[in-house]
């Protein structure tokens, strides 16, 4: 496995995620993906990770595993990181680069899509504090990711997305689409909690009163 350091990087992020798929190496590395996306690491890892989740989260027990990395880098968003940091043995872990590219084939024509249409603006919602509150919201966001409920992984991993994109293009407007996203799950979670507990409550009151 090559050492990794961080640069600047001018391409684009789907352009930098379509030349990594296409190295020649079979193993795709986790620090080379931190490596490829250089100074926008943190806006371009959650927007990674939300992205792959939503294409591959059907399967049981990846959002577990990619939930972890999502999870480190919203606590460093809270505590204000200077550069994203990862543990080894996390950049050290590898998937099939042929799997790779058969994921972000899927989300590259919307990607570029909204590539195009974004641009730096609503600089208050790429602030410090707004950072902060990001990285607060990301790891709600990733606690319910990571619970094993079927279809419970797309909500959560698409605000990620849309939260990392924004921090990475300094696009607010892109921020504020995902803080509502963020109210309008809240809400969903609260109502079907609230249906939940009366069905239970229900049942419950039911089988004891046979009793």
């Amino acid at each position: 496995m090559p050492d990794y350091h961080y640069q600047a990087d001018t391409r684009t992020f789907s352009q930098v995620i379509e030349d990594i798929g296409a190295r020649g190496e079979p193993k795709l590395y986790l620090g080379e993906l931190i490596n490829g996306f250089g100074e926008r690491g943190f806006g371009a890892m959650l927007l990674f990770f939300g992205l792959i989740s939503v294409v591959i989260g059907a399967v049981p027990g990846t959002t577990t595993v990619l939930g972890a990395p999502i999870l480190l880098i919203a606590l460093q968003l809270v505590f204000r990181g200077d550069q994203l940091w990862m543990p080894s043995w996390i950049l050290k872990r590898s998937i099939d680069r042929a799997t790779y590219r058969t994921a972000i084939g899927k989300i590259m024509k919307p990607l570029r899509k909204v590539e195009r249409l974004s641009r730096p603006r609503l600089s208050i919602m790429t602030s410090e504090v707004s950072e902060v509150l990001i990285g607060i919201a990301c790891v709600v966001l990733c606690l319910i990711l990571m619970l094993p409920i079927t279809g419970g992984n797309l909500f959560p991993s698409l605000i990620v997305a849309a939260f990392g994109f924004g921090l990475m293009q300094r696009d607010g407007a892109i921020i504020v689409i995902g803080w509502i996203a963020t109210a309008g799950f809240g809400v969903f979670v609260w109502l079907a909690w609230e249906l939940i507990s009366r069905v239970v409550l229900a049942t419950w009151e039911w089988a004891t009163g046979l009793f």
